[in-house]
């Protein structure tokens, strides 16, 4: 497979001077056609000094280009007590996949509670009304002699059609994201067993595809841990992490995902010393555990004043995809944590 060229495409959300809730920042947006078409975006919408809500907004085109939004209010604003601390609250960073398996839109962001980010779970009829599933629960499995809901998770999305499990069963692919350095006052680094990296990567679990048929409840039951991906390139030195749902392409399942360079700071909201880049990776149709093409540099990393300053410097973070025809699809992406920008990615169909 060749490099995807990559154009970009400009702004298309900030923050409205006044508005208290997108004070600290539009970002980071899920992203799906609804039923009737359109393009909606669910950008993350951030109340100085972090308390974030989950958006909606309605992409406003100008032929094929996307150059703005119509906003049309929230999807979630945190209010369990998996979505609250004490001290802030958070529906942070959502990915939005259309199962039609199940004829659901289903919601995976990062609930920032008690124990700081984890995954949860809400899904739409008509991508404008959601109800929540409640926190993810990852099955304890003796083959990694860990519990997976100890660890913060963050970078989640299912695929949109089902997958063979590692067993060959069919079954929804969740990818996540753990981090397996564990805070607190004596902080340690805790792997699953035989696991030696310890830098967060990118992981697959797998939800029953006859259970959630029967129930969509079943849709936070994840089991069947596999390792995905870890840090390869320089670009990626600190971390990577999943970016946009897959789109099918005739290479396989396509993810725009991240990786970070420079230094994270810990209990640290806001990180002054990284940089985050995009790159490709595609992944087999039959067994998406099997990575096929992986980006060994960028092609999409921070340039300009938009997405190299703002509440986070030298960000670009791709969380939605939208494919047109032809092997175009539009990437939209959270701009320094301030802002959202699209830019247009040509997948060559051969």
């Amino acid at each position: 497979m060749k490099e995807p060229a990559i154009e970009r495409l400009g702004v298309v959300m900030e923050p409205l001077e006044g508005v208290k809730r997108e004070a600290g920042g539009v970002l980071n947006p899920g992203g799906a056609r609804g039923p009737d078409g359109e393009l909606y975006l669910f950008p993350r919408l951030v109340e100085a000094p972090n308390y974030s809500r989950i958006g909606i907004a309605r992409v406003v085109f100008d032929g094929d280009r996307p150059v703005g939004v119509e906003r049309l209010g929230c999807a979630l604003e945190p209010a369990t007590t998996f979505e609250r601390n004490g001290r802030t609250a958070g529906c942070e960073d959502p990915r939005v996949s259309f199962i039609a398996e199940l004829g659901l839109y289903v919601m995976v962001y990062a609930a920032y509670g008690p124990r700081g980010p984890r995954l949860a779970l809400a899904v739409s009829e008509d991508c404008l009304n959601w109800r929540r599933l409640g926190p993810v629960l990852f099955a304890y499995e003796e083959r990694w002699e860990a519990d997976f809901n100890l660890f913060d998770n963050k970078d989640a999305f299912f695929f949109p059609q089902p997958v063979p499990d590692p067993d060959g069963e069919p079954a929804l692919a969740l990818v996540h994201r753990p981090d397996f350095d564990v805070g607190g006052s004596e902080p340690f680094v805790t792997l699953p067993r035989g696991i030696t990296e310890q830098r967060p990567g990118m992981w697959i679990s797998y939800v029953s595809l006859r259970s959630a048929r029967r129930a969509p409840s079943a849709l936070v039951h994840a089991r069947k841990h596999r390792p995905l991906a870890f840090s390869k390139h320089p670009w990626e030195k600190v971390k990577i992490g999943g970016g946009t749902p897959p789109v099918l392409t005739p290479h396989g399942w396509l993810v725009i995902y991240h990786g970070v360079t420079g230094r994270m700071v810990r209990n640290l909201d806001h990180q002054p010393r990284v940089r985050y880049c995009a790159g490709v990776m595609v992944l087999d149709v039959r067994d998406p555990l099997r990575v096929l093409y992986r980006s060994e540099k960028p092609i999409l990393e921070p340039e300009g004043e938009e997405e190299s300053k703002g509440v986070v410097d030298n960000v670009v973070f791709p969380t939605a995809l939208d494919p047109r025809s032809g092997g175009i699809m539009d990437v939209y992406y959270g701009m320094a944590d301030t802002r959202i920008g699209a830019a247009r990615l040509r997948v060559a169909e051969e």
